[in-house]
């Protein structure tokens, strides 16, 4: 049996009609892997269509500007990838004069573009022989050949690496990496593998020692970390008070509300005696209305959540604090959690307000 060649005939009585798998044009992939990145076909389908019906060229996308890129991205997590994305496409536009490259060598040199994606792009654009190594192809390989060693180490990374490239077929690696990559994605899956329909199951490692479960090894090296956040909403002359977040913290370069972040779960009278409410609020603050806890969970951290509703305007400003009109808040690019929260308060029906 051929690994290799078994992958790719499946590949080709099974795959996904998508519609990067239609194209060779470099932008058009290069938007495909960076919006599909730790995220499901499912989910991501509807962004790349919607940033190739508004940036149909590279040099659309680096005329954007960081809030029209946000906007777009809302929704989708992991912002900073849609920030590398415009320094990517501006970094094409001024180094590349607007036409986006195919090699390797070229690729790897962007910004937001490490060896994966300068693989797959090279691979799918210019059918250059790049093994892809994602989190499909690391399970797939782990799987058949029965490698213990964990896929986020060192070692593992570099064994892998080999691997994938020992057994590339370098006649048709855009095909051969496609399979490789629909292969786990769409049957040897992270939960409940199609093993009984698996046509390389017979020479598989993991099956034949019922290790699936188990492969491939992670080490776990990341702690999650608690944060409380504690939001302000008020408002002036029907204008909503609002934050432009930036630094180098979650959410940079989106808008939320007025924040006081505490180092513990703390009660409305204890956050409104903290210094920060006082400096910005006043010792005297009257609340309309609390919101209950809720827990937003980013990737290595876990948010718990309070929304408090004042009758008071701010006496002190900070200097990314603006009002703006309801209206205007289709044009804000906003966290998930703020998003969902405004839209309820405002009774926004089917999201009309926020629709892109």
């Amino acid at each position: 049996m051929n690994f290799a060649n078994e992958l790719v005939q499946w590949y080709q009585e099974n795959k996904r009609d998508l519609p990067w798998r239609h194209t060779t044009d470099p932008y058009v992939i290069w938007l495909s892997e960076i919006i599909l990145q730790q995220t499901r076909v499912e989910q991501g389908m509807p962004y790349f269509n919607r940033f190739l019906a508004h940036y149909p060229t590279v040099t659309d996308f680096a005329n954007a500007t960081e809030d029209d890129i946000l906007k777009l991205w809302q929704g989708l997590g992991y912002y900073s990838r849609g920030r590398n994305m415009l320094k990517t496409a501006q970094l094409v536009q001024a180094q590349f004069n607007g036409k986006f490259p195919s090699a390797y060598e070229d690729l790897i040199k962007l910004k937001g573009i490490g060896d994966y994606t300068a693989s797959a792009i090279s691979s799918f654009a210019a059918n250059e022989a790049h093994a892809v190594l994602d989190g499909n192809v690391f399970r797939v390989l782990a799987r058949y050949f029965g490698i213990n060693e964990p896929i986020n180490s060192t070692k593992g990374i570099k064994q892998f690496k080999l691997l994938a490239n020992d057994v590339l077929n370098r006649n048709q690696p855009s095909i051969h990496n496609q399979a490789m990559m629909e292969f786990g994605a769409m049957l040897c899956k992270p939960k409940n593998p199609a093993c009984g329909t698996c046509p390389v199951r017979i020479g598989c490692e993991a099956f034949k020692t019922n290790a699936t479960t188990y492969l491939p090894v992670k080490l776990k090296t990341v702690k999650v970390k608690e944060r409380f956040f504690n939001y302000f909403l008020t408002f002036k002359n029907g204008e909503v008070l609002m934050n432009k977040r930036t630094g180098s913290d979650i959410w940079n370069g989106l808008y939320d509300l007025p924040l006081i972040e505490s180092d513990d779960l703390l009660t409305i009278s204890e956050i409104l005696e903290l210094e920060k409410t006082k400096i910005y609020f006043g010792s005297k603050v009257t609340v309309k209305e609390v919101y209950g806890l809720q827990k937003h969970v980013l990737t290595h951290q876990r948010l718990i959540i309070r929304f408090i509703w004042l009758e008071n305007e701010p006496h002190f400003m900070e200097a990314d604090w603006f009002y703006t009109n309801v209206e205007n808040l289709k044009k804000l690019a906003l966290p998930k959690i703020i998003f969902l929260f405004l839209t309820n308060f405002f009774k926004f029906e089917n999201n009309s307000l926020f629709s892109i």
